[in-house]
């Protein structure tokens, strides 16, 4: 069903990388919600009306709910595709996430909410009235509901977006609440044990750990997560497959929305190269990025010395050094300064958060290492955060 529904209304749909057809995933997504929404509740609210049924009228407004929180979520893929403009030159994709949060704090209102009338009912119990009807109903709105969430998550899946994951878990939760109501009246009817204020408790507290993880998935982009490891090889990937480029670094990526990804590198390259050489390849590179990887990917150059022998020893030494205290450091930008009385090494060093702590041991061990070789070494490091060099 959900490949049928993608080849009829989203055009291109294996291509996800195109931000139009990720636009189109999103959009669908929120009609089939909006319809399928609507159409529970209209029915839900029929049968209620003719049963007396109140949990079924009660559950018939929350699918009306259910198709406000679709509503946000075709609205925020629709601002999304919006052109960037004066005022937002990065563009409006980071709309989709907060179209996202939307959705969390819906299921955050829903869980709280559900939270206070099961307590109600636990502390005033009521007999839930039994018809064969009713659990048809349910029944048909769990196996409704199911296919919505297994639909959601597909879409969302395939292009990496949070707000589905957000809009099939609220459809999830709805499954989960939905049963539970199923469950109090079947064992309210058949054991005569009102524990339905008891199960919807917990289908709260479920509903609630739910909506703060995808607030947490949602806020985590906006407030500047580290780069997808994968995005962050190919970019790499892509960089050295250029036998010109030696070694790249600082590699720095910024997330503007689902299609506006920004990142920039330091590409290093023989001294020795000419430099209007190195600057087209630069430019090939930053245009395959686009091309290939959707990234606007800014390069800058970093000629190295690699004819220097010294240079070359002490860069190698230096390097072993540091991986005999952690494969998570790193050091680049190595250079030499020759004086008359002493050299200095001159690098950055990336080290991870959890040796923050650690710079002046590092240095020390560094210098101890360096000043066995004989000869007036002094090092001048700059320390850099791992978490702004990725690689």
């Amino acid at each position: 069903m959900t490949n049928l529904l993608l080849r009829l209304f989203v055009r291109d749909y294996t291509n996800t990388d195109d931000p139009k057809v990720r636009g189109a995933y999103g959009k669908l997504a929120g009609i089939v919600g909006i319809v399928c929404n609507i159409l529970l509740c209209a029915g839900k609210l029929t049968v209620g009306v003719l049963s007396g049924s109140v949990a079924i009228t009660a559950d018939a407004v929350n699918n009306l709910s259910d198709a406000s929180s679709s509503l946000v979520t075709l609205i925020g893929f629709k601002l999304a595709e919006r052109p960037a403009d004066d005022e937002h030159p990065y563009g409006h994709a980071r709309i989709e996430y907060l179209s996202g949060l939307a959705v969390a704090a819906l299921i955050l209102v829903i869980g709280v909410e559900l939270g206070k009338s099961s307590v109600e009912k636990i502390f005033h119990p009521q007999s839930v009235a039994f018809s064969y009807i009713t659990v048809a109903v349910l029944v048909g709105s769990i196996l409704v509901k199911l296919w919505m969430a297994l639909f959601c998550n597909t879409l969302g899946k395939r292009i990496g977006s949070s707000t589905l994951t957000a809009t099939a878990a609220d459809s999830r939760n709805d499954v989960v609440s939905t049963a539970a109501v199923l469950i109090g009246i079947l064992v309210g009817h058949f054991l005569h044990l009102r524990i339905d204020g008891y199960i919807g408790l917990l289908v709260a507290a479920f509903i609630v750990w739910s909506g703060f993880g995808i607030a947490k998935e949602t806020i985590s982009p906006l407030l500047g997560k580290q780069a997808d490891p994968e995005l962050v090889r190919n970019i790499s990937d892509l960089m050295l497959r250029h036998e010109k480029i030696l070694g790249i670094h600082d590699l720095m990526v910024h997330d503007y929305g689902p299609g506006q990804c920004f990142a920039s590198a330091h590409a290093e390259m023989d001294s020795r190269e000419d430099p209007l050489i190195c600057h087209d390849i630069i430019d090939d590179v930053e245009r395959d990025a686009l091309r290939e990887l959707r990234v606007h990917l800014v390069i800058h150059y970093d000629p190295i010395v690699t004819d220097d022998e010294e240079l070359n020893r002490m860069r190698e030494l230096v390097g072993s050094e540091l991986r005999s205290i952690s494969p998570e450091l790193a050091m680049h930008d190595f250079r030499m300064v020759r004086g008359p009385g002493h050299t200095n090494l001159i690098f950055d060093l990336v080290i991870p958060f959890s040796m923050n702590d650690q710079k002046a041991e590092l240095k020390r061990r560094i210098d101890e290492r360096v000043q066995f070789e004989g000869k007036n070494y002094y090092t001048v490091i700059t320390f850099d955060e791992a978490a702004h060099n990725s690689l």
